[in-house]
């Protein structure tokens, strides 16, 4: 094993990563938040969700336990784990989702877009999406 493939996170470590920092930001919930409520550091918290530092089995379940998430939750939507062919599928709705989810912009968005109570403004707003970003139905 070479120098460069130790310094690479595995990619499933990147996943449970992500799938914390997305349940995390879901609820609002800030990294030094999650790391008292361990009695670890916001920046092991950091590792974590890079997938540079892997998360134990106990340490999984107390994260599920604080996020209020089963641990089957950090493995949904794992690549590579689907049984069926993929062929011509596009991808899941929720990989969008995900990596909407993932991205300071998509949280913020998503955040206020949900605090406004008038559906035609909201229904407006998502035809504005739409029409900026080329979408069609």
């Amino acid at each position: 094993m070479t120098d460069t493939n130790k310094k690479r996170p595995n990619p499933v470590d990147v996943h449970v990563g992500a799938r914390i920092r997305l349940r995390r930001n879901m609820i609002g919930l800030s990294q030094e938040k999650l790391g008292e409520s361990l009695g670890i550091t916001f920046q092991q918290i950091q590792k974590y969700e890079k997938g540079m530092n892997r998360v134990g089995a106990s340490r999984l379940q107390a994260i599920g336990n604080i996020l209020n998430v089963p641990v089957t939750f950090f493995f949904d939507d794992m690549p590579g784990q689907s049984d069926k062919p993929k062929g011509f599928e596009e991808e899941s709705e929720t990989t969008y989702v995900v990596g909407f989810l993932n991205s300071s912009e998509g949280i913020q968005l998503a955040r206020a877009f949900a605090k406004i109570g008038d559906a035609k403004v909201r229904r407006k707003i998502l035809d504005l999406v739409r029409t900026l970003g080329h979408e069609e139905e």
